[in-house]
């Protein structure tokens, strides 16, 4: 009878060791498959015209139009616009939102700041350059 209850463990622990595997298996693959797929639907439902966008054939443009109802999106590619599924956008790189217009007043602002740094230079450029006439005023002696 110890052959018997000895099957039966055995059979017990193979269970529970297929069980364990299905688990570890849900945890490993299954659950951030799913995350990552959640992630994906959200940007594609947050996508706006002019958004920038890299497609999963590796093709980057911009947004032109979105369609929803047929889940299409057109993309301007340099002036060639072209119709992709919504499930081909792979990426969004740079969002049309407030982050763009910052940084377009930020470029914005960092010339003015740069011509206020040569402002000085250009300053005291002149000393030197009413210094120069001194010298030219030497070669005329000459």
């Amino acid at each position: 009878m110890n052959i018997l209850a000895g099957a039966g463990a055995s059979s017990y622990s193979g269970i529970i060791l297929i069980v364990v595997m299905i688990v570890a298996m849900y945890f490993l693959m299954i659950r951030p498959q799913r995350k990552q797929q959640q992630k994906h639907q959200s940007t594609l439902s947050q996508l706006q015209k002019g958004d920038h966008v890299i497609t999963i054939g590796r093709l980057h443009g911009v947004v032109d139009e979105i369609n929803r109802e047929a889940g299409t999106v057109t993309l301007d590619c340099d002036g060639i616009y072209l119709v992709f599924d919504l499930n081909a956008i792979a990426t969004v790189n740079q969002k049309n939102a407030v982050p763009e217009t910052a940084s377009d007043s930020a470029a914005t602002e960092t010339p003015s700041a740069s011509s206020q740094s040569t402002e000085p230079t250009t300053e005291s450029a002149e000393p030197a350059d009413s210094a120069a006439p001194t010298a030219d005023d030497n070669k005329t002696d000459k």
